[in-house]
């Protein structure tokens, strides 16, 4: 697919760009409306292939929980391993669409390997995640800052007071989500590791907070989100933050979300799962 369009669906997806804006553009790149018809599938999420692990997946044990925030009660779906003693605890924060079924089933996936596993829905304060994805992509723009992270705090709490806990709680995050791993990272001397897939950075001069160490997955044509990183990188260094940076050559940024088939690339997903799940493993059992 021409990468032109593939960068106009990131715009409309991030901007955020008005539907109707989108598809017209859209349709002068395809070259028509019944092409751009055709490619529409493509570009958008899929949610019938979201079950990677089944939600009914007898290795498991999943359910619907509440905790107190920092602006109220929050909602989330928590999994880990049928009949496992205590657990290293993992936070999986969603993309600017919501916890929605792709998420969730990153949530069980994540569980299988050895986890207490939350999916926290960082809407809750406004209600919690609707079906349509387009007004979930609004009410993220909605969401006070600062108040967010504050949840995301209160999350950890939560997470390291759970009877199912070690104690010890990471957190990993894909777009939106990534950039939260980044902002809850410079915030909570708690959280003992952060997985940040192709999300913003942090301002430079939160950096010197992190305790956290880090894993930080990107896309090579992910330009917007790149053009940070060489500052970011830098301020971490000089922060003698312990971090490790993986930049995916020839992807695009999403290219972990497998119900998306435009942007997905199964060889760099597995590989970023690999050394996602390697390092939490690492750095939260001990």
């Amino acid at each position: 697919m021409d990468q032109k369009i593939i960068e106009l669906y990131d715009e409309y997806t991030h901007a955020p760009l008005d539907r109707r804006v989108f598809i017209r553009r859209l349709t002068t790149l395809a070259g028509s409306a019944a092409a751009a018809s055709a490619l529409l599938p493509l570009l958008e999420n899929n949610y019938a292939q979201a079950q990677i692990v089944p939600a009914d997946d007898d290795r498991l044990e999943t359910s619907r929980v509440t905790w107190p925030g920092a602006s109220g009660e929050l909602k989330g779906y928590l999994a880990k391993p049928k009949g496992a003693d205590k657990l290293p605890a993992v936070i999986v924060i969603h993309e600017n669409r919501g916890l929605n079924p792709h998420i969730e089933d990153i949530v069980r996936r994540m569980a299988l390997e050895g986890f207490l596993v939350l999916g926290p829905d960082m809407l809750s304060p406004l209600g919690g995640t609707p079906a349509d994805e387009d007004q979930a992509r609004t009410m993220i723009g909605q969401l006070n800052g600062r108040q967010t992270v504050d949840n995301l705090t209160q999350t950890i709490a939560y997470l390291r007071g759970h009877a199912d806990s070690t104690g010890k709680v990471g957190a990993v995050g894909f777009c939106w989500g990534g950039g939260m791993v980044n902002a809850l990272a410079t915030a909570s001397p708690d959280l003992a590791a952060g997985v940040v897939y192709y999300g913003r950075t942090p301002p430079l001069e939160s950096v010197p907070n992190i305790r956290a160490k880090l894993l930080l997955n990107h896309a090579g044509l992910d330009t917007g989100i790149n053009e940070n990183l060489p500052a970011y990188e830098a301020a971490l260094k000089k922060a003698n933050v312990d971090y490790r940076l993986h930049v995916y050559p020839d992807v695009n940024h999403a290219f972990n979300n497998d119900t998306n088939a435009a942007r997905y690339d199964a060889t760099a997903a597995r590989l970023a799962w690999d050394r996602t799940t390697a390092f939490l493993k690492q750095n939260l059992s001990s």
